[in-house]
């Protein structure tokens, strides 16, 4: 990948992000890309089974950004880098599960090999929640959610990227690859954070 692409070639990979094609129960739309991190970027929300165009979904949600920065920063070991979050609501015994987090980062990792999405300089988190209603909250019952926030400089097709973040945040809702149209479960899922 040319590390230096100018500002047309910035907006061509966008367009070409912006027309990828998504399984049908998983909906992205685009969204305000922050101003302050890059002098391009693109941003775009995803929600699994969402049901109201514009609401997270009760099922799993995330954000992916691509940002290009021609002087490469020191960080970013190259001009482009991709920020992205992820979170799943879980039943309350799976939230308990000590490898979690090892999981989650797995599958992000995974689903970028999966794509051939080539990458280097990757970090991020994992966060397990687990909650539980009191007073006026109490019959919503206990929680889980997982988080996951991470970013990495891709090198190569910008769209294995975004294709790869889809299939995680599907994932973490419950939704392998080839399961679509498959019922979700633990539909009646918390939606606290």
């Amino acid at each position: 990948m040319d590390e230096h692409r100018s500002p047309s070639t910035f907006s061509a990979v966008a367009d070409d992000l912006r027309a990828l094609p998504f399984r049908s129960d998983f909906v992205v739309r685009e969204i305000a890309a922050p101003g302050s991190l890059a002098p391009d970027a693109v941003a775009f929300a995803g929600d699994v089974r969402p049901e109201a165009d514009g609401v997270d979904s009760a099922y799993g949600t995330g954000r992916f950004i691509l940002l290009h920065d021609a002087d490469s920063p020191d960080a970013w070991n190259g001009a482009w880098r991709i920020v992205c979050f992820a979170q799943a609501p879980l039943e309350p015994e799976i939230g308990t599960d000590p490898l979690l987090a090892d999981v989650a980062w797995s599958w992000l990792v995974d689903a970028l090999h999966a794509r051939g999405a080539r990458f280097h300089s990757a970090s991020g988190t994992a966060t397990k929640t687990l909650s539980k209603g009191f007073g006026s909250l109490a019959d919503e019952g206990d929680g889980a959610q997982i988080e996951l926030r991470a970013s990495w400089s891709p090198d190569g097709d910008l769209a294995a990227h975004l294709d790869a973040w889809a299939e995680l945040v599907c994932m973490l809702a419950g939704l392998p690859p080839g399961s679509e149209g498959i019922a979700v479960f633990g539909s009646s899922r918390s939606t606290r954070d």
